[in-house]
């Protein structure tokens, strides 16, 4: 069992920074975050392995976004931040390595947090 702790939400302008956390209760073989806005899919935004470190994002935060890791805890730092970003951030992490392919599907992580808000006004 894995428990998940996601932290650093919160309102911001256009154009400004967060950095979320996301504290595990054991180090995990790979971890992703991903949001949710009402009435939208749950949806991957980036995503890291424990071993290597190799890293993933979805097309609309390359470039913005950087996730990172330390221990058991990961990160996902977020600049130029955009309206559009506006939803809830979850933290989700799975104990065997996800594969590539599959590494920004909701179906592939078995432990999820309860979210964080972030919110970019324009």
């Amino acid at each position: 069992q894995v428990q998940l702790v996601e932290s650093g939400g919160g309102s911001v302008q256009a154009g400004g920074s967060l950095r979320l956390s996301c504290a595990a209760s054991r180090v995990t073989a790979t971890t992703a975050w991903f949001r949710q806005s009402p009435r939208k899919e749950r949806e991957g935004v980036a995503a890291i392995y424990r071993d290597g470190g190799s890293t993933y994002y979805a097309d609309s935060v390359k470039g913005r976004f950087t996730i990172s890791q330390d221990n058991a805890k990961v990160y996902l730092e977020m600049s130029s931040l955009k309206p559009e970003d506006t939803a809830t951030y979850y933290c989700a992490a799975d104990l065997r390595p996800v594969s590539w392919y599959w590494l920004l599907h909701v179906s592939k992580y078995t432990y999820w947090g309860q979210g964080t808000q972030v919110t970019v006004s324009s």
